[in-house]
């Protein structure tokens, strides 16, 4: 058994880690050449990266006892989401992941769709004809004020800013401390240790402030929150403690906006610059809609709008690297494996590999058509991961997305703003850089959809009638 994987060239104290920090994503497609796995250096550690997926799938399910989520992300995550299933493992997470599973089983996240849709009409009554926005800075707005009101049934319309900056403060600092050689701990008192023990103080506060007022009035609100502090073990009877709810919680409000508000940035973009794509959508949801607000009904109808945001996190996968870290002595494509060693999977360079998808720089929503979706192999698109630790909110993520476009779409059109560039950003998940500018171009309202031809008819067949 070979002893290394081939590896790049690297500084002789710092590694491969110049290059990787200097440009992320040029790095992880670089590395596609030297194999289905690869190896390079961060300073003096060795780590390991997957670029296949039938390597992905020996990872994440076969051999899934052996990789555990990487004890870097936990560090450099543990401030801020505890215990939370984002880091945990073992026991304890299989127990955690029992108790939150029910709060997205299909019928709780459908119950949300009216919320999806009235945040998002709102976000839009503030939007004006011909005017210029931030759709990045627009997207986390709504996403955070959905996953307020669905989480903790709260609104937290006048507080979006100041939440959304201490995410971001967040996402920066764990983003540094994932991909350095060592960081100082939190309790010294460097400037950005400050600023980082401030925004999990803000976010600390805020949480356990619908904790204690749920807690308090006992009542059930229908929201994902209840779900947490009723839930109980199906094995011991046990319930979450606050430490858990806590965890939990920050889990669910980090990942369930800044992931779906990273995924509909770039879906903005990507049909501004492909606009016959976007014609078929409005085509789609003038057919599908007439007008209307979407409802839950509709959600399974709107074929090519999925299909086009599938796409958009192909080419740009919020989660644009998965990492593990080996508990045991483990054989990886002919390797072996040493205890203790970050295994690195390339979503990003495998979401664009011509092996796995054809012309992949080519931005094709037909290939997730439910024809094409068939003949992607398995573990080739990881949008959300996957095996057994595939993101838990995952429906609840794809369905917001569509419910969100639908809703835009049909009362505006977004065109770029010149002069500006759009280039992506790894902090934490793949973010817009310099953020997406956007002019928003009013649409006349779209002619009501008889009740005979709306039927329960599948889009495709009331676009080719």
């Amino acid at each position: 058994m070979a002893l290394h994987p081939p590896q790049p060239k690297g500084h002789f104290l710092m590694g491969n880690l110049p290059e990787f920090t200097a440009d992320a994503l040029g790095f992880l497609l670089d590395m596609r050449r030297y194999g289905d796995l690869a190896s390079f250096k961060f300073g003096p550690i060795r780590a390991y990266l997957v670029n296949s997926p039938e390597l992905v799938h020996r990872v994440l399910v076969t051999d899934a006892d052996s990789f555990y989520k990487a004890s870097t992300l936990k560090a450099a995550t543990a401030p801020v989401v505890g215990k939370g299933l984002l880091t945990n493992d073992g026991d304890f997470w299989k127990r955690q992941r029992r108790l939150v599973q029910p709060a997205f089983h299909g019928k709780r996240i459908g119950a949300y769709t009216e919320v999806m849709v009235e945040h998002t009409r709102a976000l839009m009554g503030g939007w004006r004809d011909g005017e210029t926005y931030d759709v990045a800075h627009e997207m986390i707005r709504l996403t955070m004020s959905i996953i307020s009101k669905t989480l903790f049934g709260a609104d937290v319309s006048g507080d979006t800013n100041e939440l959304g900056d201490a995410v971001t403060e967040v996402l920066q600092a764990i983003n540094k401390r994932l991909f350095r050689v060592a960081s100082l701990p939190t309790w010294v008192p460097t400037a950005e240790n400050r600023r980082f023990n401030r925004a999990i103080h803000y976010l600390d506060t805020a949480i356990q402030g619908f904790i204690d007022s749920r807690r308090k009035s006992g009542e059930d609100s229908g929201d994902l929150l209840s779900m947490l502090l009723l839930a109980r073990d199906e094995d011991d009877g046990g319930m979450m403690n606050d430490r858990q709810v806590r965890d939990e919680a920050i889990t669910m409000f980090g990942a369930g906006h800044e992931t779906t508000a990273s995924a509909l940035t770039w879906t903005w973009y990507l049909l501004s610059q492909h606009p016959e794509a976007a014609a078929k959508v409005r085509a789609e949801l003038d057919a599908v809609l007439g007008g209307r607000a979407p409802e839950l009904h509709d959600v399974p109808r709107l074929t090519y709008t999925e299909m086009v945001i599938k796409e958009a996190m192909r080419l740009f996968p919020p989660a644009w690297s998965v990492t593990r870290e080996s508990v045991a002595d483990a054989e990886l494509g002919g390797y072996r494996i040493p205890k203790g060693h970050v295994i690195l999977i390339n979503t990003y360079g495998i979401h664009r590999d011509p092996r796995f998808f054809p012309d992949p720089e080519r931005f094709d929503p037909e290939r997730f058509s439910p024809e094409n979706e068939k003949a992607i192999p398995k573990y080739a698109y990881l949008p959300f991961g996957g095996g057994r630790r595939v993101c838990i909110g995952n429906a609840f993520a794809l369905m917001e997305a569509k419910l969100v476009v639908a809703t835009i779409a049909q009362r505006f059109d977004l065109a770029l703003a010149p002069g500006q560039r759009v280039a992506p950003e790894c902090v934490f998940t793949l973010r817009a850089k310099h953020g997406v500018r956007m002019i928003a171009t009013a649409r006349p309202p779209a002619k009501p959809v008889s009740e005979a031809r709306s039927g329960d008819q599948p889009a495709s067949a009331q676009m080719s009638a």
